[in-house]
């Protein structure tokens, strides 16, 4: 075949929800027609979260259910699939968010053959290679497309790298790997590069592998592969990669190097078995069977798995958090099946997250495949004033007017400059972990002494960093961005996207909030419940407690969280104040368990990292950080801990003058 099959209509995903429907009811619209185009489309309006139980034809029916054009929702289930759309057209950045693969998947059984944006996310698109669908930034190609003009396959691959170009031509990673991955070479290239390199670039030239389309070469844009030393599965994708591996290469498997591969179940621990935190969409025996062929997976293959506690619910804890507290070590590749997996980068390592199809052939190979991304610079300087973290240097970040505009899509972010010093580790994963938010590949700090102090501190680990982890001076970065960090204050993200960025003294009215969610990965580690811990007990001796109508939960990332809470003696705080404590689990942030709306005029404020629309239910998520969501918790609205202390002694000065007690 020289030229794309496109029989059916082109849908444009544009900011306005009638116009969406006129097309879903036969309409054809132009691209003036469609007027402007909604940007920032998520793989959770591509395919939302209860569309994840299935891995097969059956996604086709609910694509694009979670889309959202204004306050409304226009693409019901089965609704693009009956109207047969070849084309999908949208905005800037599209599939941001998460890395599941069903997205494009799902449009593939939809019948959708092409996807044309400004564009794309970094795992969205490597996805949508993998899985044969074709996606192109010419918007010159609609009106041809439209006038039923052939579009030659090599068209559309002309602009892609070799090896994004020869995936597609073979139909799909996992029959690529099969013709061209049998065997991996390591690359001898970082033997003889001696220009000044990023950290980056060094981890790179020790990992890269030669294959018949790839000379191990590192040029940026390009297509390479490179061998990791974790390889790490949830059980979201679980089923997906063993229905793909199975169905194209038969039973039983051979994966290579089964110590360094893992698995975690993390997502629904409390769906499977606490019916009170069940919702819509998510029906129990569904996700049990999902859990069910995640175990099943790795026990045929001898797969180390970290899963679900016995009892109600919780798990051993998240796959990232756990990954840095036993797994990750300076100067190491790891990949995930989850666009949080930068999060272990704090280490000074390299994390990236991929889709189920690169997991699949990375088990199989032992070569994950990559674009090979240039660095940005970040630069926090100063220091860092009491009551800011890293939350609020991420979502400062974010609201960054070079970032908004796609300046940091597919590079890794490397965080540097002298406010790093005043920073954990568990600070710093909170920025590597956000720059899945910010469009990045990877995020990265280069080791230091923080570094070994939290390897000996939580894994008894003596570690010595060699001389080459750390980037040269002079080494080449795509920009800088500089942030003086004296002048930040507690910043909170608006509803909808976590670009949605603004400090928190700049609103002048106070959302009321009626959930508070204190968990996640981002949220959910030793420091942020440090944090937690500081604003309630304050709140606790103040005579105070979580406000009337406010539902307050506080979820551990992991296990180790939860002993470290105990051996501190926070338990005691948490239930004096009236807050709901809860074992490890992905939760809320997945829309699957406790913390998660259940009604649209809902309010929550969570230390989470996304916030897109449907991602926690159908309510509206205010992003903070740990010291603002406890301190709001407390308020009853979005406030900052030194505004909820404000706030108590202006009324105890009033009280006093009054001669009234304090009221609480």
């Amino acid at each position: 075949m020289t030229h794309l099959e496109l029989p059916g209509r082109i849908l444009f995903l544009c900011n306005d929800g009638e116009k969406v429907r006129a097309q879903l009811s036969g309409t054809n619209l132009s691209l003036s027609d469609a007027g402007q185009l909604r940007n920032d489309i998520s793989t959770d309006e591509i395919t939302p979260g209860p569309s994840l139980v299935y891995v097969d034809e059956q996604l086709g029916r609910h694509v694009y259910t979670g889309f959202s054009a204004g306050d409304t929702q226009p693409i019901n289930k089965d609704a693009a699939l009956a109207v047969k759309f070849s084309v999908t057209v949208g905005g800037r950045r599209y599939g941001k968010g998460s890395s599941r693969e069903h997205s494009p998947v799902a449009e593939r059984y939809a019948g959708i053959r092409l996807v044309i944006a400004e564009s794309f996310e970094r795992i969205y698109r490597q996805n949508a290679d993998n899985v044969g669908l074709y996606t192109s930034t010419d918007f010159g190609l609609i009106e041809r497309i439209q006038r039923g003009e052939p579009i030659e396959i090599e068209e559309l691959l002309a602009p892609r790298d070799k090896l994004a170009a020869s995936i597609l031509r073979t139909g799909g990673l996992l029959l690529y790997g099969r013709e061209h991955l049998k065997s991996v070479r390591r690359s001898h290239v970082s033997e003889v590069d001696h220009r000044p390199l990023t950290l980056t670039q060094k981890i790179l030239a020790r990992n890269v592998v030669e294959t018949n389309h790839t000379s191990g070469e590192l040029i940026p844009g390009q297509g390479a592969f490179v061998r990791a030393d974790w390889r790490y599965i949830i059980e979201v994708y679980t089923g997906m990669a063993a229905h793909m591996m199975h169905a194209t290469f038969g039973r039983p498997l051979k994966l290579v190097d089964v110590p360094s591969i893992l698995g975690f179940a993390e997502h629904a621990s409390y769906i499977n078995r606490h019916p009170k935190y069940v919702h819509p969409g998510k029906p129990p025996v569904r996700m049990r069977v999902m859990h069910e062929t995640h175990e099943e997976f790795l026990k045929e293959y001898g797969i180390r798995s970290h899963g679900y506690l016995p009892g109600p619910g919780g798990s051993e804890g998240i796959c990232h958090p756990l990954m840095a507290e036993r797994y990750a070590l300076p100067g190491q590749v790891l990949v995930g099946t989850d666009s949080h997996t930068p999060h272990s980068g704090a280490l000074g390592c390299l994390a990236f997250g991929v889709g189920t199809t690169d997991m699949a052939s990375a088990m199989l190979t032992g070569a994950v495949r990559i674009t090979v991304p240039e660095t940005l610079r970040i630069e926090f300087n100063g220091e860092v004033p009491a009551g800011i973290t890293g939350k609020d240097l991420a979502l400062n970040l974010l609201a960054h007017p070079k970032i908004r505009g796609g300046l940091g899509l597919g590079k890794v972010f490397e965080f540097s400059g002298t406010s790093m010093r005043y920073l954990s580790i568990d600070e710093r994963t909170t920025l590597t972990n956000m720059v899945a938010e910010l469009g990045g590949f990877a995020g990265i700090v280069e080791p230091d002494e923080k570094t070994c102090e939290f390897l000996r501190e939580r894994r008894g680990i003596d570690f010595t960093l060699e001389p080459w982890m750390k980037s040269d001076p002079g080494a080449s970065y795509s920009d800088t961005i500089v942030v003086e960090t004296a002048l930040l204050s507690p910043m909170v993200a608006a509803p909808g996207d976590p670009g949605n960025g603004v400090p928190l003294s700049s609103l002048p009215e106070r959302p009321k909030i009626d959930i508070a969610f204190a968990g996640s990965c981002t949220g959910g580690k030793r420091e942020d419940f440090d944090a937690y811990h500081a604003v309630l007990s304050w709140a606790a001796d103040h005579g105070m407690r979580v406000a009337e109508g406010v539902e307050f939960y506080l979820q551990f990332g992991t296990m180790a969280v939860r002993d470290y809470c105990e051996a501190k003696g926070y338990s005691e705080t948490f239930q004096r104040v009236g807050a709901t404590v809860l074992l490890p689990d992905c939760g809320a942030c997945a829309n699957s368990g406790p913390g998660a709306s259940l009604r649209p005029d809902q309010v929550t404020v969570s230390a989470q990292n996304r916030n897109f629309p449907g991602r926690s239910g159908p309510g509206q998520i205010w992003l903070a950080s740990p010291p603002t969501v406890a301190a709001s918790a407390i308020g009853g609205e979005l406030l900052s801990f030194a505004e909820l202390k404000s706030r108590f002694d202006e009324q105890a000065i009033g009280a006093d003058k009054a001669g009234l007690p304090l009221e609480k």
